[in-house]
């Protein structure tokens, strides 16, 4: 059985007989369940888009670390103060419609960004994922955003210098503007695998 680990580890979710699933996309689940009291087997398998067995595995792994355990009286689980802290959770305070508006925004920013010649970059993958995309959630987290960029003047495999990344972040920033809403990182394959929002 897996030691519990210390809440600055990711678990691992895979297993010699499981498909492997991200860690990172087990935890960005445990974010969503930040506004509910309860979630369920079914939650985690329709939001990571896994099977039934592959969710009981994630949930056993995720328990014997100490982010989950079982409700009391009910088949459903609860996310445990430590699985929030390493997922990132914090407290839903803004406003659906708030947060759609602003993923409407930054769709116009995409397009805008995508057709100026002169920018540094080119974004060929942009998705949005959150407890904003959960119905029923008056209040939501700000959503995350995956974005994935090709540089026009360069080829794929080329290795990423340090001014290439500070240059990267400075992208970021301009491409969320001002507003909280929103949380921009770098695009990730279990992003584009779980439930999402594609914005291109």
């Amino acid at each position: 059985m897996p030691k519990k680990r210390p809440n600055s580890e990711r678990p691992s979710t895979s297993g010699p007989t499981q498909a492997s699933i991200p860690a990172e996309a087990a935890l960005s689940f445990l974010k969503d369940t930040k506004g509910a009291v309860t979630w369920s087997i079914r939650d985690l398998a329709d939001t990571l888009k896994i099977n039934r067995t592959q969710a009981e595995h994630v949930i056993a792994l995720l328990q014997a670390q100490g982010y989950v355990q079982s409700a009391q009286g009910s088949g459903e689980r609860l996310t445990t103060p430590s699985g929030e802290t390493v997922s990132g959770a914090k407290a839903p305070r803004f406003d659906r419609e708030s947060v759609e508006q602003a993923i409407t925004s930054l769709r116009d920013r995409i397009k805008e960004a995508n057709r100026d010649p002169k920018a540094p970059f080119k974004i060929t993958d942009i998705v949005a994922f959150g407890d904003f995309l959960l119905k029923g959630r008056p209040r939501v987290q700000a959503a995350d955003v995956g974005v994935r960029l090709s540089r026009p003047d360069r080829g794929a495999s080329e290795l990423q210098s340090a001014s290439d990344a500070r240059a990267e972040r400075a992208f970021f920033r301009q491409l969320r503007g001002r507003t909280a809403l929103l949380t921009i990182r770098p695009y990730a394959e279990w992003m584009g695998g779980r439930s999402h929002l594609s914005l291109l």
